[in-house]
């Protein structure tokens, strides 16, 4: 299967700063795949997740989606078509005072003829579960709201892959969950590929693959249940585990033999249950 971006050997630096952002990358993101980029503060995770859609272009080395490249101008548009972004903060993506009118902004700009500008915006706002909101004002939806139409504005330029860069950052524990629903089920049920900037273990539990950064470079590439069973590396880098996974690994200690690769609540329960009543 060939990557649908490939990143090699990418460097990156911001003016003055002591060291690279982004000090040698390469990665392969395969279609439809769900990944997860974890990492501390300064790790570069966010830095590399604006070079996905040519928001910042390399220093060094080259960033492919498909054949385009982020460092060549005339590709940039082509390129953002095709690799949508959302960020931290919805209220900063939001532009009109009416929900599908925000949502309608972006395929309006691309020039996209009015009665498919129609279609996307209602089929958007359905795949998000904001149909029913659609003549709303965003200003009076919740937060998760706000970012669940921030994804739909996103989708109604029909990308090829969604980063999201820490989306649920500002959201109570109701809206973390109904974005992170959302983004799941773009990509497990519409094959839509998904990277996830986190630094949130359990969301991060939820992807098919988990990159770990730190100092700009790629120090960890796995699956969730290869890499969160390393907590002790995982806490040298700043970074935690799942609770079910640091449950699991207290009840070990404690005399119990349970799987170490339990991820979610419902596997722990699980493996406990199995433990106790054979």
């Amino acid at each position: 299967m060939e990557p649908v971006i490939r990143i090699r050997d990418l460097r990156f630096s911001y003016p003055e700063a002591a060291r690279p952002a982004l000090d040698g990358v390469s990665l392969d993101i395969l279609p439809g795949s769900f990944v997860a980029v974890l990492g501390a503060n300064g790790s570069g995770k966010s830095t590399l997740a604006k070079h996905l859609n040519a928001i910042l272009r390399p220093s060094e080395g080259s960033v492919l989606v498909h054949d385009l490249d982020t460092r060549k101008p005339e590709d940039l548009i082509p390129i953002r078509r095709r690799v949508g972004m959302v960020f931290q903060n919805p209220d900063n993506q939001i532009v009109a005072n009416v929900v599908e009118d925000d949502v309608a902004f972006a395929p309006e700009n691309l020039g996209v003829d009015p009665a498919e500008i129609r279609a996307r915006v209602d089929g958007a706002l359905r795949h998000v579960g904001m149909y029913d909101f659609r003549l709303h004002a965003p200003h009076l939806l919740s937060g998760g709201q706000k970012q669940r139409v921030a994804i739909a504005g996103v989708l109604a330029m029909q990308p090829e892959v969604l980063v999201l860069d820490e989306p649920t950052a500002m959201l109570d524990p109701r809206g973390r969950r109904e974005v992170l629903d959302t983004v799941e089920a773009l990509c497990r049920s519409d094959g839509m590929t998904v990277v996830l900037i986190t630094h949130h273990m359990d969301e991060a539990a939820r992807a098919d693959r988990v990159v770990v950064m730190d100092r700009g470079r790629v120090v960890m590439d796995d699956t969730p249940r290869k890499i969160f069973p390393q907590a002790e590396r995982l806490r040298a880098l700043a970074l935690d585990v799942p609770e079910a996974t640091e449950l699991v690994r207290e009840l070990n200690a404690a005399g119990l033999t349970l799987p170490e690769d339990v991820l979610t609540p419902a596997e722990c329960a699980a493996a406990i249950g199995g433990a106790l009543c054979p």
